[in-house]
């Protein structure tokens, strides 16, 4: 397959617009066309489904989209790769979800390139599940998420414990002696779109099916100004939010007749990588 055609069919789900996706890349409209439509004569099935003002992905498209952006990823991996070789002499390429990174893993990643200046570092961060399929496919050498890798060939281990406290702007705190489950429901609750492993069960499990959550958003270091702005309550690992804690922008509302679940880190990388185990050692 063609790697413009795929990369032009990636574009093309995320804007649903011919127009616009050939303006994005820089190409005519009919150039767009040609590449889907040949895209879709070797998969042998329509990928695009044309609606009102655009188009979205039949079935087969979405199924298609998950290994196209594995092509085009691994392509992009593999460019970096060569052109990394030519300047530096080793590599390790990191993958994360943003909380450790944000509560943890900086200041490790930061030492490292100060003691180790002839190694390329790359960090890329995800949600558990994508960087540990980025970790098989060799896109990166170590992965740091809330899922354990249980895969042969692969190390898995505890990175670290965190406590998952309920907080809150003190102003707009309501419950200081202590939230109960029914009055956490009723209240205004700001949603991270991410799996936190048990912990992200707990959190669904809290809320009735479907619950329609009046804030949702993909980042959860990114929740931290709008709890200090006073929009609401969100369950978040401690030493993330550490440093609003301290300074009294965040408050921990206590549970009442419920407690949230230790949050726990797992590091994962394939047995026998030099680089992945010369980063640990050195962290």
């Amino acid at each position: 397959m063609n790697t413009e055609s795929i990369k032009t069919f990636i574009m093309l789900s995320k804007l649903k617009n011919f127009t616009r996706t050939a303006e994005r890349m820089y190409v005519a409209q009919s150039t767009v066309t040609n590449r889907i439509g040949e895209l879709e004569n070797e998969t042998g099935k329509r990928l695009f489904v044309r609606k009102q003002g655009g188009v979205e992905l039949t079935e087969e498209g979405e199924l298609f989209l998950g290994y196209a952006e594995r092509i085009a990823e691994l392509e992009d991996t593999f460019i970096q790769q060569v052109n990394a070789a030519a300047r530096y002499s080793k590599k390790l390429r990191i993958g994360t979800i943003n909380a450790v990174y944000e509560s943890e893993l900086y200041p490790l990643v930061s030492g490292y390139c100060r003691n180790e200046p002839d190694v390329a570092v790359k960090v890329v961060l995800g949600h558990s599940a994508d960087l540990l399929r980025m970790l098989q496919d060799d896109v990166v050498d170590v992965a740091f998420s809330y899922i354990p890798l249980k895969r042969a060939g692969f190390v898995c281990r505890k990175f670290s414990a965190d406590e998952f406290v309920l907080l809150a702007s003190p102003a707009a705190n309501e419950y200081k002696r202590g939230i109960t489950k029914e009055q956490l429901i009723s209240s205004r609750y700001l949603m991270c779109n991410f799996a936190f492993g048990d912990a992200g069960e707990f959190v669904r499990s809290l809320f009735p099916p479907r619950h329609a959550f009046g804030f949702e958003i993909d980042n959860s270091s990114k929740v931290i100004d709008y709890l200090k702005d006073g929009l609401g309550y969100s369950f978040l690992p401690r030493k993330m939010a550490e440093r609003e804690i301290s300074a009294g922008e965040l408050e921990i509302v206590q549970p009442v007749g419920f407690s949230a679940p230790e949050i726990v880190s797992y590091c994962s990388y394939k047995k026998g990588c030099e680089a992945a185990e010369h980063f640990l050692e050195m962290a």
